[in-house]
């Protein structure tokens, strides 16, 4: 989804990569930023909270005529449904996202 969002572009790939992972790690209730994804991504994960909530903002608030495409693509079972996935309230991000 950030292909197409000017704004992120001038972010680094990785940092990019490694906000989605913390994200979906967030929203999957799956646990938080380890010490080894810390230090194989080079992130803490203070370094990725701005972003992670910007990625967030940017799943709950997209239009829903842009990237139909991709959102039936990835809508389906083969792909484990993830465009399907609610979004974190923002306030609920903001808190796991301090408490960690």
């Amino acid at each position: 989804m950030t292909l197409q969002e000017y704004d992120y572009a001038r972010e680094s790939p990785s940092k990019l990569a490694a906000s989605c992972l913390l994200l979906a790690l967030t929203m999957k209730n799956l646990g938080g930023w380890t010490p080894t994804l810390e230090y194989y991504s080079g992130y803490s994960a203070q370094d990725l909270h701005p972003l992670v909530k910007r990625l967030n903002f940017l799943l709950t608030y997209q239009p829903r005529d842009k990237l139909n495409a991709v959102r039936s693509k990835y809508s389906h079972r083969v792909f484990f449904e993830v465009a399907k996935i609610t979004p974190m309230d923002m306030l609920k991000l903001e808190e796991t996202l301090t408490s960690s």
